[in-house]
């Protein structure tokens, strides 16, 4: 019989989520949905010295403005909760000691001084110290103590942890959806911690456990936990359980390709690696909502961060992308992290966006546009759309409506001024005072029959004139720009480009 499909988001709230971490959870709604199974995002807060208020909701919140929210979590808790792991601490306590009864794991009582003097002694002679099998004989651990000594110094209230205890003299094969095949020889395992005296288990444990008891069918997270898989496919044996599958994400690389991509490489570069915007003890650092993006863009750059659909098709949306997805075509190695691609995603989403829905952004973003007609509004939204980056670019892009320029491009001045530049805009001038009809194709049939007329240069006129309108030699056909400024606000700007141009 067939287990439904089950996977699980499980961050530790110690800060804002990394856009590592939501490829993570991206790629996990990706595998779920696309099985029609359960996407769980589970809380690991078992570290109370670095827990941060407030990370748990920037999680939640982060997933949703994704719009890959968790089936099941703390704030939508299903049949296998609770979902923060400081809640489940009566649970672990029972599994630990099933542990100690079949003698998998041991208590250990060695202080952070003695184990600090083996590593010292280890490296002088050249060598690292391990907790494992050649080791443990030598310490203070339930190992080596009788019955008695355990039980009198758990009862004094004697600092001790819970170690695994490494099988000795055995290869385990294990498998990776992405990676395929791994043997591990268990004489180079250490024994992990798996328990604390202070009743709250480690990492190793509690995801053990939490998988398990929550039907986890697999495990989707970032390579870095590559190297704990032997532990758990170990603890998964000892406790005679099915294990999950396994798959390894490739990491997130730097824009340079080397090494792994980090806060300090968004703040290098000046783009944000959170999602929401996150409010630091030192300050706010932006996310990629607060820059702007949307996330709709967000997540189809993130989908394509290691996953190759096996097409040359970029743009997916999220439903797209879960009919397409599969983990086989994970890549093994990093994925680079490019900006600049980043950017061109979300100009491709800002292109998409019906009128209304951008239009009301960009009053959002600029209430003083909320006075303007909403059909012209409209109308210089179409024309500037497929130019905008961000939603928050309209103004750079589109100010010219609104404000005529104050000041001109310097280089544009020097690439289009020429001896008779005044007098062709005189003349450019009195051809559009005389037109009636102010449409574009109306005023394009009029001023380039004139040019050929006058068989003057197409560049001598079109260029000063969309200067004078745009304060710049970019933007959308001239012939709609003036359409949409009409007559009188055209001529008025030639002629303050003229009366500019002489003072200067």
């Amino acid at each position: 019989m067939t287990h439904p499909v089950r996977v699980r988001f499980a961050p530790s709230p110690t800060g804002p989520l990394h856009i590592g971490g939501l490829r993570t959870a991206l790629f996990n709604y990706l595998f779920a949905k696309k099985q029609g199974g359960t996407f769980v995002l589970r809380i690991e807060d078992t570290d109370h010295k670095r827990y941060v208020p407030g990370a748990e909701n920037y999680i939640s919140e982060s997933l949703s403005w994704c719009n890959i929210p968790a089936d099941e979590s703390p704030l939508q808790p299903g049949k296998y909760g609770p979902y923060r792991q400081s809640e489940r601490k009566a649970i672990y306590k029972q599994y630990i000691n099933t542990l100690l009864e079949n003698g998998d794991a041991y208590y250990a009582f060695d202080t952070a001084e003695t184990l600090d003097e083996f590593r010292k002694d280890h490296e002088a002679k050249g060598g690292a110290f391990i907790y494992n099998h050649q080791s443990r004989g030598s310490l203070s651990n339930s190992l080596t103590l009788t019955a008695e000594e355990v039980k009198d110094k758990i009862g004094s209230g004697h600092d001790f942890v819970v170690r695994f205890k490494a099988p000795q003299g055995r290869i385990i094969e294990m498998n990776d959806i992405i990676r395929g095949k791994i043997t591990i020889d268990c004489n180079t395992l250490d024994d992990k911690v798996l328990f604390k005296s202070d009743g709250m288990p480690t990492y190793h444990l509690a995801n053990v456990v939490d998988d398990h008891l929550m039907k986890i069918t697999h495990v989707i997270r970032g390579e870095e936990w590559l190297p704990s898989m032997a532990l758990h496919v170990l603890l998964y044996e000892a406790f005679g359980w099915d294990k999950p599958e396994f798959a390894h994400l490739p990491l997130i690389l730097k824009p340079s390709g080397k090494g792994k991509l980090s806060k300090r490489d968004g703040d290098k570069f000046g783009f944000p690696v959170f999602p929401l915007d996150w409010q630091g003890d030192e300050r706010l650092s932006q996310g990629f909502k607060g820059a702007g993006y949307l996330p709709e863009a967000l997540i189809n750059f993130l989908g394509l961060l290691g996953w190759n659909p096996g097409t040359e098709e970029e743009l997916f949306k999220l439903n797209e992308m879960i009919s397409a997805f599969d983990l086989t075509s994970v890549n093994k190695a990093g994925a680079r992290f490019d900006i600049d691609k980043l950017k061109w995603f979300n100009q491709q989403y800002v292109a998409q966006l019906s009128v209304d829905s951008l239009s009301s952004m960009i009053i959002a973003n600029y209430p003083q546009l909320k006075s303007v007609e909403h059909s012209q509004l409209n109308k210089i939204i179409r024309i500037t759309q497929e130019r905008l980056v961000f939603v928050n670019d309209f103004w750079k892009v589109a100010g010219f409506f609104f404000e005529a320029p104050q000041k001109f491009k310097e280089r544009a001045l020097k690439k289009t001024l020429r001896a008779d530049t005044f007098d062709i805009l005189d003349q450019t001038k009195a051809i559009l005072k005389s037109q009636k009809v102010f449409t574009p194709e109306a005023l394009q049939s009029a001023i380039k029959s004139w040019i050929s007329d006058q068989q003057i240069g197409f560049g001598a006129v079109m260029q000063p004139l969309r200067l004078a309108l745009v304060g710049d030699l970019k933007g959308p056909d001239v012939f709609v720009i003036m359409s949409l400024l009409g007559k009188d606000c055209v001529c008025s700007r030639i002629g303050k480009f003229q009366h500019a141009i002489e003072a200067n």
